[in-house]
């Protein structure tokens, strides 16, 4: 208990968790760094539609408005793509330190002689080797 050391004082207890790792920060880092990602995506999405309208003014001809609309529609395309991508990438990040937690919280409990207990119904391990069912074929399963 290392953390008794430091009192009850929250600055105290903060400065502790943050020098020794006792306490994972990456759950509210990432939540910070995808809004920033957000952010800078959504800046991308104003400079696509900031482009595709000067190309339609620039050019008034139909042939320049309708390659100027062709740009926008293409942009948001892009832009969505990248929300999805980006979304996905912070997801993954924090479910490989949440499995990282898991596992901490489950060394934890072992050291403790703790039972740890599992939700979910456990899956059976077949013991005996499936059957082929193309047998003299000549194909391997």
């Amino acid at each position: 208990m290392p953390n008794s050391s430091f009192g009850k004082h929250p600055v105290r207890a903060f400065l502790w968790d943050l020098l020794t790792f006792d306490k994972m920060m990456t759950g509210p880092v990432t939540h910070l760094i995808y809004w920033a990602g957000l952010g800078l995506i959504t800046l991308i999405g104003f400079s696509i539609m900031g482009g595709a309208i000067g190309l339609g003014i620039r050019d008034g001809s139909i042939v320049g408005v309708g390659l100027a609309f062709a740009t926008l529609v293409a942009g948001m395309l892009v832009l969505a793509a990248l929300l999805l991508i980006w979304r996905g990438l912070s997801e993954f990040y924090l479910a490989v330190f949440r499995i990282a937690e898991d596992l901490r919280a489950i060394r934890i409990a072992a050291e403790s002689g703790a039972t740890v207990r599992v939700q979910g119904e456990p899956v059976p391990y077949r013991t005996t080797p499936v059957s082929n069912p193309i047998a003299g074929s000549g194909v391997e399963l």
